[in-house]
C-alpha cells in the first residue's frame, strides 16, 4: 500500500567516513559541530540531537548536500525509479553505534503521502502544518515538499516532489521514546537538513519552508 517511494539516483556514492567527534557546547565548539552533515544542521538541530540521543559525543556521516542535490536533479530528469542510496546525514553516538539518526531524500508520488484518510493517529503518528505534508511518530518523521527550480526538469510547470525521511535507530533491547518533545526534536532535525537541501537546489520560496520548523498539529483527513 505505502512506501514505494522513488529514491535519489545511484550517482551518490558512499561519502564521508564516520568519525568520532564531540557534539554540542557553545562558542567555537558549537560552530564546529553545526558544520557536520555538510553544514545542514542548525545549532537548534544539534541541540535536538543531543536531547534525543542523550549525549554530546557523536559520530558523523552521510553523502552531503552537493551529491544529494545532484542525485535529485538526475532522478527528476530520468523516467522510472532509482535504487536506494546512502543517507544524506547520519548521526550516531560515540558510545554505541546502534543508536542514531539518519536523514534520506528521494522523489515521491502522491500515493506516498500519509494524509489519505487512514486513521494514523491510532498508530501514534501526528500531522503537522509544514511543507506539503509533515508527520512523525516516535520512530520516524516525514516531510514532503514541492520544489520549483531551474535545476529540476519541468518543475516550472509542476513542482518536483521531494521527500525527506528521518529514521531513529536504537539498540535492540531499547525502547522508542514516547513524548511529544521527541517528535518535535525529530522535526527540528529533519526541517534543518531539508531546508539546506532545498536551498542547494534553488527551490523557489525554499519550497514553502519557513526558517524555523512548524509544530502546529493538524487533523488528519476525515477526522472530526
Amino acid at each position: 500500500m505505502r512506501r514505494a517511494s522513488a529514491s535519489v539516483s545511484t550517482v551518490l556514492a558512499l561519502g564521508l567516513l564516520l568519525t568520532a567527534c564531540g557534539g554540542g557546547g557553545s562558542g567555537e565548539e558549537e560552530r564546529q559541530v553545526a558544520q557536520k552533515c555538510d553544514g545542514s544542521l542548525s545549532p537548534t538541530a544539534v541541540g535536538a540531537l543531543e536531547t534525543v540521543l542523550g549525549t554530546k559525543e557523536f559520530q558523523w556521516g552521510g553523502t552531503g548536500l552537493d551529491r544529494t542535490a545532484k542525485a535529485l536533479i538526475d532522478d527528476q530528469a530520468t523516467p522510472g525509479r532509482a535504487p536506494g542510496v546512502p543517507s544524506t546525514c547520519e548521526v550516531g553516538t560515540a558510545a554505541d553505534d546502534r543508536l542514531g539518526i539518519s536523514v534520506d531524500f528521494r522523489l515521491y508520488e502522491d500515493a506516498d503521502l500519509y494524509d489519505d484518510g487512514t486513521k494514523w493517529t491510532a498508530a501514534g503518528r501526528h500531522l503537522y502544518g509544514m511543507g506539503r505534508e509533515a508527520s512523525t511518530d516516535n520512530e520516524s518523521a516525514y516531510l514532503f515538499v514541492g520544489c520549483a527550480s531551474p535545476q529540476l526538469k519541468g518543475s516550472d510547470k509542476e513542482p518536483a516532489p521531494v521527500e525527506s525521511v528521518l529514521k531513529f535507530k536504537k539498540p535492540t533491547k531499547g525502547a522508542y521514546p514516547q513524548h511529544p518533545a521527541t517528535r518535535e526534536a525529530y522535526l527540528t532535525v529533519l526541517h534543518s537538513v531539508t531546508l539546506a537541501v532545498v536551498k542547494k537546489l534553488g527551490c523557489e520560496d525554499d519550497a514553502g519552508l519557513a526558517e524555523k520548523p512548524v509544530f502546529t498539529e493538524k487533523k488528519w483527513r476525515g477526522e472530526p
